[in-house]
């Protein structure tokens, strides 16, 4: 598995698409509205279903996307959907949002070796 990459030139329904067939959780995060840092913290956590204790911080996210324990085993694939909405409005919130998702899929890949099956995935598309 690789680390956060640019995004892809696939669109949201084939990357969707391929995780779902097979067997991963798609969470996705998209919409007009996604202009600054906290509005993408926010739909990160509306798509993972974060507990109420999300922070709303890098931290937080960094957290909550190596928990996972609310949700099923297995892998989660985070699809975020036009991200350089958020680097064309907030460059630096985008990089760090980034950079947080990279080392969470780092952590939680299937490298990591957690004993309860939880994988993160993140796709980055523009399409």
């Amino acid at each position: 598995m690789s680390v956060v990459e640019e995004p892809a030139v696939r669109s949201h329904a084939v990357v969707a698409d391929e995780a779902a067939a097979r067997g991963a959780y798609v969470h996705t995060v998209s919409g007009p509205g996604l202009r600054d840092k906290l509005a993408v913290l926010d739909a990160i956590a509306d798509a993972m279903d974060f507990p109420e204790t999300f922070g709303r911080n890098l931290d937080a996210l960094y957290d909550c996307l190596t928990d996972l324990s609310w949700l099923p085993a297995g892998e989660h694939v985070l699809i975020w959907v036009n991200s350089s909405t958020l680097g064309d409005n907030d460059p630096r919130g985008y990089l760090a949002i980034r950079s947080v998702l990279s080392d969470a899929q780092r952590a939680l890949g299937p490298a990591g070796d957690r004993a309860d099956g939880r994988q993160l995935t993140v796709e980055l598309v523009d399409c």
